[in-house]
């Protein structure tokens, strides 16, 4: 019989999981400092409210272990999005179907563009995000044209709606390398309130997919939060990592990452319902590393350019550069009413780059290739 992440979601209770966290103490915290290997109560610590003054050994901690782990170098990866087409109505995204604004769907011709423009930036790791609809951006249309994009890049990957595990293995024979599904949150009474309609309403559908992922052998799966859409992103991001340790226990043969997204503007966006500071931000990126030194850490340009410039050389080893979040935003200038939430960092990939070496990093364009391991189609 098939494991699930949501069975094991039932044995945790949201309130005592944040009265738990909210509970602990300085001692705590440098017990978790000094801990060789993190257990649950030293990551625990290390997000809790208790850590705020312990912040630099913290960071430096972080630094020690990714360099260890990662060396020098910074991935870079850029989003392709093909749609903003949604049949979903969340309360926190700016493709949600209820919001007025053009929709558009690249065509062939269009996505090659592209392909073209992406791959003149220097890009060599491609994510592909649409909207959630399964009628007019699903499987026929990722079938018609996953074909034809994969040979520009040297690695794919996916932000798409959450598929079957069948359909993930017919994608990963095309050529599909990671999928990323964030649940947005763990907390089922909140996400039922900002998931208003369309299929994204079946939380345990959502939280499942990583395990079909699993199951169909893709190479990397990529979870992360919504941060600030629960009351309580402390409780959130435990949890996040109970579903990691799940994940790697029950499908060792996959590469994880993490992402750390905060709520943006977008149209019809909301307020966030717990404020997650930068300072806080650091911490728990931190934490993460010290609890999972081998797994990879992406930061979007969701974040400030001066909050990435200094975040990065501490526990980030994959990042995302001159994101256009609409269709068509980078070789046909799409009008910005098309985007799905307004970056922060707008700089150009080449000045990403500049301030990543000038830190004493190496960016990398491209680390894998086809000898390595699948051959591509």
């Amino acid at each position: 019989m098939n494991s699930h992440f949501s069975e094991h979601l039932q044995n945790w209770d949201w309130d005592e999981l944040t009265r738990r966290i909210n509970s602990k103490t300085a001692p705590d915290v440098e017990r978790a400092l000094s801990a060789e290997k993190l257990t649950r109560d030293d990551f625990m610590a290390l997000i809790s409210p208790a850590a705020a003054p312990y912040l630099e050994p913290l960071a430096q901690r972080a630094q020690q272990l990714t360099r260890q782990r990662f060396g020098n170098v910074v991935s870079f990866y850029v989003p392709l999005y093909l749609s903003n087409l949604c049949a979903n109505d969340c309360t926190y995204c700016g493709f949600s179907m209820s919001n007025h604004l053009k929709r558009k769907t690249l065509d062939a011709a269009e996505i090659e563009r592209e392909c073209t423009a992406i791959k003149a930036l220097g890009f060599e790791h491609l994510l592909l995000v649409t909207g959630e609809h399964q009628r007019k951006v699903g499987m026929d249309y990722f079938r018609q044209h996953l074909a034809n994009i994969r040979p520009h890049f040297s690695s794919l990957m996916m932000e798409v709606q959450p598929l079957a595990e069948h359909e993930y293995a017919e994608l990963k024979a095309i050529g599909l390398d990671g999928v990323f599904v964030y649940q947005e949150t763990y907390h089922p009474a909140t996400y039922q309130r900002h998931h208003l309609h369309g299929k994204k309403q079946d939380f345990n559908w959502r939280l499942d997919t990583p395990d079909r992922l699993g199951r169909a052998g893709i190479d990397k799966i990529g979870l992360g939060a919504l941060l600030g859409l629960s009351d309580s992103w402390r409780t959130d991001c435990y949890l996040l990592a109970e579903h990691l340790l799940y994940l790697q226990q029950t499908y060792w043969q996959s590469r994880y990452s993490i992402s750390f997204p905060r709520l943006r503007p977008c149209t019809g966006g909301i307020e966030p319902a717990s404020v997650i500071t930068e300072p806080q931000l650091v911490q728990l990126i931190c934490a993460f590393r010290l609890f999972a030194p081998d797994v990879e850490l992406s930061l979007s340009t969701r974040e400030s350019a001066f909050f990435r410039d200094h975040m990065i050389p501490l526990a980030i080893n994959n990042v995302s550069a001159g994101s256009k979040t609409q269709p068509g935003g980078y070789s046909d200038n799409a009008p910005l009413q098309l985007e799905q939430f307004e970056p922060h960092d707008n700089r150009t990939p080449q000045q990403v780059a500049l301030a990543i070496s000038a830190a004493g990093l190496q960016p990398v364009w491209k680390d894998w290739d086809s000898y390595l391991g699948r051959a591509t189609q």
